[in-house]
């Protein structure tokens, strides 16, 4: 298990001084990427074979957002492994050490020149410390858009400080764009993201909202292709 320490600054908070949804998966993602610089074997191996790790899916289950100063713990840790995919939870704990998010994630090894799949060698797999699944309510890792009843907004371009060192949109940057299309009275306790179409820089993303049962689903396309879903749920 890998962990990080956080506090909670002036930021990272929203209008309440509470911890904001954006800044609280930066964190989740910052630690995950320093797990990996601490996976000496494994970086190098990425590096010679030209593979980046990106985001698939990400399920979040808010149990409590942090306020304004509070200390944090962010960890991370893998509890499964196959060739072209890892599985790994992140959890954020408050200062007593109660979970306030419980996540788990896929992620996908790409090649950074193709853009395509690539397995890992089973050797380079096995060195890995494989933990325990940590407890949270696992659903599938797609979001299922509904048939009908979306309902178009306008049009987001893709900015420069929207993208990472993989030269695409970062993933909490289009959690960040999504929540700016939620009703302000709607406080999502459950996230899933599914990860399609990375997003580069000058693309637009045509934003489509579906109202749902438990929540609301937004979904952003590029032209005709589904970039990333987000469900938020109550």
């Amino acid at each position: 298990m890998y962990s990080l320490k956080y506090k909670v600054t002036t930021s990272t908070c929203d209008t309440e001084g509470k911890l904001k949804h954006f800044s609280a998966l930066q964190m989740m993602q910052d630690c995950s990427e320093m797990w990996l610089e601490s996976e000496s074997e494994l970086k190098s191996y990425f590096e010679r074979e030209n593979i980046t790790q990106l985001l698939a899916t990400r399920q979040v289950k808010i149990i409590r957002v942090p306020s304004f100063k509070e200390e944090l713990t962010v960890t991370t840790s893998v509890f499964g492994m196959k060739p072209m995919f890892g599985f790994r939870n992140t959890f954020i704990y408050d200062a007593e050490g109660k979970p306030c998010y419980r996540t788990w994630s896929m992620g996908a090894f790409v090649d950074k020149t193709s853009g395509k799949l690539k397995r890992i060698d089973e050797t380079v797999a096995n060195s890995l410390l494989i933990e325990p699944q940590l407890e949270m309510n696992y659903k599938d890792r797609r979001v299922i858009l509904p048939k009908s009843g979306g309902k178009a907004h306008s049009p987001i371009q893709v900015m420069r400080a929207d993208i990472d060192y993989n030269r695409h949109v970062n993933n909490a940057n289009y959690i960040r764009m999504a929540m700016e299309l939620l009703p302000d009275d709607f406080v999502a306790k459950n996230l899933r993201m599914e990860y399609r179409v990375p997003a580069k820089l000058g693309d637009m993303l045509m934003p489509t909202i579906y109202p749902i049962t438990e929540g609301i689903i937004v979904a952003l396309s590029i032209e005709d292709k589904t970039s990333t879903i987000v469900e938020f749920a109550e």
